[in-house]
């Protein structure tokens, strides 16, 4: 980042390769279309054009790119409030109008384990987006984003401790919200 404000546009480049795929998959996540995701991803680096004479390298930064993915998914989040909430059994994939699914080359898993794993895949995205908002981006942030406790609570303002205890209330709600799939989980294994 330091080169790109130096006027080195191939370092943009480089932060583009490097950093797309951890805030896309963050983002999609949290906003849940991947179309608004690509526009959101899209958006975030967008913004590190538009204030890369405000960074200072106070932190790292992906701490930095990660609050503005944040911001800009609590804004999607805001402005999806806003309009009609799409059905839980409603097809993902439009074109098909199947849910997607990772298939497995016929080498893989048997097909009983694949039924379960999609499943509990399946599950988990509920169970996830169940949770209240601000221990879901707390547990997208660490397990999505791969980001360590005292990262977020850079990013969202908060005590460390705050974001260790939502994060525990997040586990504890999934335990929770999973508990009937335990069977099923060792089955998959």
């Amino acid at each position: 980042m330091l080169r790109y404000q130096e006027g080195d546009a191939r370092a943009f480049e480089v932060l583009v390769q490097r950093h797309r795929r951890p805030i896309y998959n963050f983002v999609l996540r949290y906003v849940r279309d991947s179309v608004a995701a690509e526009d959101v991803t899209q958006d975030t680096f967008l913004r590190v054009v538009r204030s890369a004479d405000n960074y200072v390298r106070e932190a790292k930064f992906t701490t930095w790119l990660f609050t503005i993915a944040r911001n800009l998914c609590v804004d999607a989040s805001r402005r999806a409030k806003h309009r009609n909430m799409a059905s839980l059994d409603a097809p993902i994939d439009a074109e098909s109008g199947t849910a997607k699914i990772e298939f497995v080359a016929s080498d893989g898993p048997a097909v009983d384990r694949q039924a379960i794993g999609a499943e509990l895949k399946v599950r988990m995205q509920l169970a996830i987006q169940a949770l209240p908002e601000e221990q879901r981006e707390i547990f997208l942030l660490r397990e999505v984003g791969d980001l360590q406790f005292n990262e977020i609570a850079e990013i969202i303002g908060v005590p460390e401790n705050t974001v260790k205890s939502r994060m525990r209330y997040a586990l504890e709600k999934l335990r929770e919200a999973l508990a009937e799939y335990r069977d099923l989980a060792e089955a998959a294994r």
